[in-house]
């Protein structure tokens, strides 16, 4: 899944909106809770809405962090590849204080069609969903 984004925003500022994780219950309608130190190798701890009736708690750990342009984290993968994501927030300085995000998810491994058929339509409303929420949130705290 990816989603694109062109937001009236500079790059340090929609950084901020992403790396600022206690925050996110203020404007993250998917991810409505989140506590990381942005290392590779360290946790982040979320609580998932949108994939069932109640929140889901979540822990992945942080894979790469390039500071002010992209950083992802990746689920403890199933043995034997049985399942395994990958999830990065990439920012591309565009001129004028303008800043492309990109979000980008993704699943694998044999279970991936399994959890797709669960959670597949709460990635579809919830990942597009945060995407705006960024845009909006950034561009909330540029004019302000």
């Amino acid at each position: 899944m990816d989603d694109v984004v062109e937001v009236d925003a500079p790059t340090e500022v929609v950084w901020s909106v992403l790396t600022e994780f206690d925050r996110y219950s203020d404007w993250n309608p998917f991810i409505g809770r989140c506590r990381a130190e942005l290392t590779v190798g360290a946790p982040i701890d979320m609580r998932v809405q949108q994939l069932m009736p109640l929140p889901i708690p979540m822990r992945e750990f942080i894979h790469t962090v390039t500071a002010g342009r992209e950083f992802g984290y990746s689920m403890k993968p199933l043995p034997f590849g049985a399942l395994r994501s990958n999830r990065t927030h990439t920012l591309t300085p565009l001129d004028g204080d303008r800043t492309r995000y990109e979000s980008h998810f993704e699943l694998a491994g044999r279970l991936a069609p399994l959890v797709g058929l669960l959670f597949g339509r709460g990635f579809r409303r919830g990942f597009p969903a945060m995407t705006t929420a960024v845009e909006r949130e950034a561009e909330r705290r540029h004019t302000t």
